[in-house]
């Protein structure tokens, strides 16, 4: 007999434990109210007598409580029900006390590091932070099925965003600036007209993104040729205005440099105001807007020239940085940067191969922006180039009524991803109750994934006006359900998987680089897409298998597998898994080689995916880097650098980050403490024991850190 147990795990029937659990009942009963072993047993074969195949958990306990009382138990049988009425509030008891004061101490680990863009020390972060904490722990004791929050703690899946799953609010988007540029907006009730200048609609860009990401989580996504127009617009004005009032005094050529002067100054104040403004604000996630600049120069966009002015510029100005408090130029995390590669830009002599030249100067100091081939897009997406949402969730193509194509104003619905090396540590080896264990947790995914749908389904435009009433996502009237727009495809909701080489390594003994471990792995996610594409014709949703942009959830899912299954070479004794099917660091592989092996994986992880290549000392490797960049075009959708040797992003350093005696990353060059801006090619081995002395007298700290 099987026992399907409230998380919905099925497994062995145990007489034991209902012999443990009426024994825990027989002691808290005087004498003559305890059930006897032979009563017990009596009990437990009439259990066994009724010969089903399952059974649940419940069932069994309600057939205890009868049967005890048929014998005359009461206050036994009184006793048993307390015991599972206590199981019970132990199983829904309220956890957020100690996760909230610990926040306050700055000592909860696991959610300060969790979001690398928050700084929890703050308190206009703590505050989003406490709020996401109450959100989780209502998510796991009353808005999931239990069996949900039981898979999501063993680590079978992850429920993502949990601290926002409270309000019927959607994960990432690309926002509708056009329509808002065009149309107009509202923001906190007051109407902003279209813009009349590049200047105007810089600021107003910057203001509809920090909305957006007011009213939401994940990141948002803006494609920055819209701007052209506008700068267009300032080129006439200053030219109407100094020919109205120096025409016959100067030259027409006289007057057009002045026009460029003054257009040029609009152009870096414009793209200055984005730059400042993004880095500046601070949403009510508590930090800056998660945005991504999405740089596309299309060969038939209207305004062209200016597109191209406005990515110059953006370029320059992310490679000089912006200063910090101590007037040290450094590296801003927002706006991430995305770059397109077309025909006339891809470096083999295209007209506008000088922006692609000044994009790998920028990747080489700053690590932005990422890249896209166009050529690899279009054949994986019915022809269309468009932007991720935030930085790497893809949305499926999608035609409206007139029957053209539509990107923007769409959206993610949320996200649950699936821990493949677990599946492949209980199966052992064996493919046949590894493909069944997959199947049962997969069927998991989805129901977890349909609480995502159904927590927006009923939702009212009144929830976020900038997205759903002004133009953001939609123009829907106040009190107008959003449902319309979760259904049919028009956004998507996405399955996420960690850990294609570590169950390779599992289950064929080898790296899915290796021709055998890869015609498993591709088994593998092309089982993963399958099923979404399942769940997508049965439901009529936008289902999509996304490479997992959570790098923390590598270390959360290993740390779990690790506690419950020991040390696996290979797989748990690194502390961390590889994210979705990315080659694993510690194998010797280059960069060219690596982004053909992940070329074949992308197109069927199409609602997300991203290759990283890492270059030693990147600041000096122009040439190679251009290199890479052709061979993006020509290979691969999308990748980004990072590079082997530490960066400290403050001052530009790129030697060897060291361990300070406070046992914390500190750059030599400057000082700078923050992990989160600095890369560093080490990871430290968790030892939290005292420093000691070594022989030299000197603090033993680096002997904790392990060189991958």
């Amino acid at each position: 007999m099987k026992i399907v147990k409230r998380d919905g795990k099925i497994v062995e029937y145990d007489a034991e434990k209902i012999r443990v659990a009426i024994g825990k009942a027989n002691a808290e009963v005087p004498e003559n109210q305890m059930a006897s072993c032979e009563e017990i047993e009596g009990i437990i074969k009439y259990i066994e007598g009724l010969k089903k195949k399952r059974m649940l958990v419940e069932d069994v306990q309600d057939i205890i409580e009868e049967k005890l009382m048929e014998l005359g138990k009461f206050e036994l049988a009184k006793a048993y029900i307390v015991y599972r009425y206590t199981r019970a509030l132990v199983r829904k008891s309220n956890t957020t006390d100690e996760s909230i004061l610990s926040l306050i101490r700055n000592s909860n680990k696991d959610v300060m590091e969790e979001n690398s863009n928050k700084n929890a020390h703050i308190a206009s972060t703590q505050r989003d932070l406490i709020a996401g904490e109450v959100s989780k722990d209502l998510t796991k004791r009353m808005l999931l099925p239990e069996k949900i929050s039981k898979a999501h703690e063993d680590g079978i899946l992850h429920f993502h965003d949990a601290d926002y799953f409270l309000q019927p609010i959607f994960n990432c988007c690309l926002i509708n600036i056009s329509d808002m540029f065009e149309n107009g907006t509202v923001m906190n009730g007051k109407l902003i007209e279209s813009p009349k200048s590049f200047q105007v609609a810089c600021t107003i860009m910057t203001q509809i993104i920090a909305a957006v990401a007011s009213s939401q989580y994940g990141g948002q996504s803006v494609e920055i040729k819209h701007l052209g127009k506008y700068l267009r617009k300032s080129y006439e004005k200053f030219k109407a205005k100094l020919e109205e009032k120096y025409k016959g005094t100067l030259s027409d050529e006289a007057i057009e440099n002045i026009v460029q002067d003054r257009l040029k100054d609009e152009l870096a104040a414009g793209v200055q105001t984005i730059q400042y403004q993004i880095n500046t604000l601070m949403t009510t996630n508590g930090q800056s807007p998660f945005v991504t600049i999405f740089l596309n120069l299309e060969e038939d966009d209207p305004y062209k020239k200016e597109t191209a002015m406005i990515i110059e510029e953006i370029l320059r100005q992310r490679y000089l940085g912006i200063k910090n408090e101590k007037g040290v130029y450094v590296t801003p995390a927002f706006p991430k940067l995305i770059y397109v590669l077309h025909e006339h830009n891809n470096l083999t002599g295209g007209e506008y191969d000088y922006l692609t030249k000044l994009a790998v100067r920028c990747s080489s100091k700053r690590l932005y922006p990422d890249y896209i081939s166009a050529k690899k897009m279009k054949e994986n997406y019915e022809g269309n180039v468009f932007s991720p949402m935030g930085c790497r969730s893809f949305l499926a193509p999608w035609k409206d009524e007139k029957g053209n194509y539509k990107f923007e104003g769409r959206f993610n619905q949320g996200v649950v991803s699936l821990n493949l090396p677990q599946i492949g540590i209980l199966a052992e080896g064996d493919e046949e109750k590894f493909w069944s264990l997959m199947d049962e947790r997969l069927d998991l995914c989805f129901e977890a994934l349909m609480c995502r749908h159904h927590a927006l389904l009923g939702t009212t435009s009144d929830i976020s006006p900038v997205h759903w009433q002004y133009g953001a996502i939609a123009r829907l009237q106040p009190g107008e359900k959003i449902d319309k727009f979760l259904k049919g495809g028009y956004s998507s909701i996405s399955l996420g998987y960690i850990g294609i080489y570590e169950v390779t390594k599992l289950m064929k003994g080898v790296s899915h680089t290796t021709p055998e471990g890869k015609e498993f792995a591709l088994k593998v996610i092309r089982r993963l897409r399958e099923a979404c594409d399942t769940w997508k014709k049965e439901t009529g949703l936008g289902f999509a298998l996304y490479g997992t942009p959570a790098e923390s959830l590598c270390y959360r899912f290993a740390r779990i597998d690790k506690e419950k299954f020991g040390t696996i070479k290979d797989v748990t004794d690194k502390g961390y898994y590889t994210n979705s099917y990315h080659v694993d660091v510690r194998e010797k592989i280059d960069a060219f080689e690596k982004l053909a092996f992940e070329s074949e994986f992308q197109p069927i992880s199409s609602g997300g995916a991203i290759s990283y290549v890492e270059i030693p000392n990147i600041t000096h490797n122009l040439d190679a880097l251009e290199d890479i960049v052709r061979f993006i075009y020509d290979n691969i959708q999308y990748a980004e650098f990072n590079t082997k040797s530490d960066y400290c992003h403050c001052c530009g350093f790129d030697g060897e980050i060291i361990i300070n005696d406070n046992n914390e990353w500190e750059c030599p060059s400057c000082g700078n403490k923050d992990k989160r801006k600095m890369n560093v090619t080490r990871r430290t081995c968790g030892y939290l024991g005292e420093n000691f002395w070594n022989e030299g007298k000197t603090k033993e700290i680096k002997a904790r850190v392990l060189h991958l």
